[in-house]
This record gives C-alpha cells, sequence and structure tokens, in this order.
C-alpha cells in the first residue's frame, strides 16, 4: 500500500470515529440531567411544605371550643365516676340523633319510651320533660315526689324549687354537668360547661329530635341539680 493511501485511509478512519463519538459527549445531555435534580429536590420540598401544612387544620378542631371544622357541637366528656350525673348525661349522649317519626309528630317507639318514665300512660306531645324523667329515672334519681316524673317543664322545676333542688339562674352559681338546665317551656341536660362559660346541652324535642346544643350563659331560667 503506497504512502498516499495509507493518509487517506487513515483520514477516512478519523472522519468515522468522529461521527458517532460526538452525540455521546455533547452538552446538552449533560445539561438535562442537571438540571433534573434541583427540579426533584423542588417538588419533593413542595411535597414536605404540603405536608407540613395540611397537618395544621387537623389540630383545629381539638381546640378549647371543642367544635369541628364544620361548626357543628361536638360530644364533650361524660363526667368521670357512676355517679348519678354521670349515668345521665352518658345516657343522653346514647340518644342523640333519636328523632321523631314522621316528624313533627312527637312519637316514636324510643319516644314511646321516653314517656313510660313519667305515670299516667300520657299519649304523645312535647317530650323534651318526659325525655329529662327518663334520663333520671334511669340513673336511679327519678323526679316527683313520687318519682312519677314530669310531662310539663313548668311542673317539673315547680318540685325542683319546692325540694329545693332548683338553681336559678339569678344566683350566679354555674352549672355542671348532669344538671337539668330548665328555660320558658323547655328543658335538657347539661352536657358540660365549656372554657368560654356557653353551656353545652343535650335536649330532647329540640328539631324533632334529641339534639346537641350550646347556649350562652344566662339564658336560661334555672338548673336542677338531682344529685351532688
Amino acid at each position: 500500500m503506497s504512502l498516499d493511501t495509507a493518509m487517506a485511509r487513515i483520514a477516512q478512519l478519523n472522519t468515522l470515529l468522529v461521527g458517532p463519538t460526538a452525540p455521546a459527549t455533547a452538552a446538552p445531555a449533560t445539561t438535562t440531567t442537571t438540571t433534573a435534580t434541583p427540579s426533584s429536590d423542588d417538588f419533593a420540598q413542595m411535597l414536605r411544605t404540603a405536608s407540613v401544612t395540611g397537618a395544621t387544620p387537623t389540630a383545629t378542631p381539638s381546640g378549647a371550643l371543642g367544635t369541628t371544622a364544620t361548626g357543628t357541637v361536638a360530644p364533650a366528656a361524660a363526667p368521670a365516676g357512676n355517679s348519678a350525673a354521670a349515668r345521665m348525661v352518658a345516657m343522653a349522649q346514647a340518644e342523640v340523633g333519636q328523632a321523631e317519626q314522621p316528624p313533627g309528630s312527637n312519637n316514636s317507639p324510643r319516644i314511646a319510651q321516653y314517656r313510660s318514665a313519667t305515670a299516667g300512660a300520657p299519649g304523645p306531645g312535647p317530650w323534651c320533660a318526659y325525655f329529662t324523667s327518663w334520663l333520671a329515672r334511669g340513673a336511679g334519681v327519678p323526679v316527683g315526689d313520687h318519682g312519677e316524673g314530669f310531662g310539663s317543664v313548668d311542673a317539673l322545676y315547680a318540685w325542683a324549687q319546692k325540694s329545693g333542688r332548683a338553681i336559678p339562674t339569678s344566683s350566679g352559681q354555674d352549672p355542671k354537668p348532669g344538671d337539668l338546665i330548665v328555660w320558658d317551656e323547655h328543658i335538657g341536660i347539661v352536657e358540660s360547661v365549656r372554657p368560654d362559660g356557653s353551656i353545652q346541652t343535650i335536649e330532647g324535642n329540640s328539631s324533632d329530635r334529641v339534639s346537641r346544643r350550646v347556649h350562652a350563659k344566662g339564658d336560661a331560667i334555672g338548673y336542677v341539680r338531682l344529685s351532688n
């Protein structure tokens, strides 16, 4: 082989070698790889931030007021021990949601059981006092001189005043869980006294059902304490 032929062959080989090598060492591939790393870090940081941000609202419902994020009244803890007050609150909590069937009838099989705690086999009618009479009887502290129960709020509170169990709001004395709470023609039971002084209650015949409510301190006429 002549020298010229050899040199031409070497040049041809160099050309062939340079062609396929260039893409493998091209800078853009390195640039793309380098850019991907901070993007992944940014995304991970976003996930961490979202996780921390998302954790904050879950702590809110456990605040001092004891309500859920939607404003629905949350259950309160029943009083400790096995006192009559604790038993009444626990019984009332188990009844929340019991409703008239049909609505507006003042009746249902369960409401008929509440009425059974009042003497005289009363028929359907406003049943908030029947409900509290049923709670009191079930807890072993029935209302009435003979434990007969009451279908009338006025009659129940008059008995409480006569027997020394009434605590008028004007006395300034705070209620306790398990006390009955009395308004004009309506009655319920105190579930808890909240940190802001408002009264959380459970009431029969409230929106046609046993409902949990919150009332400002001082709204009621008074309270009835059936046990110490």
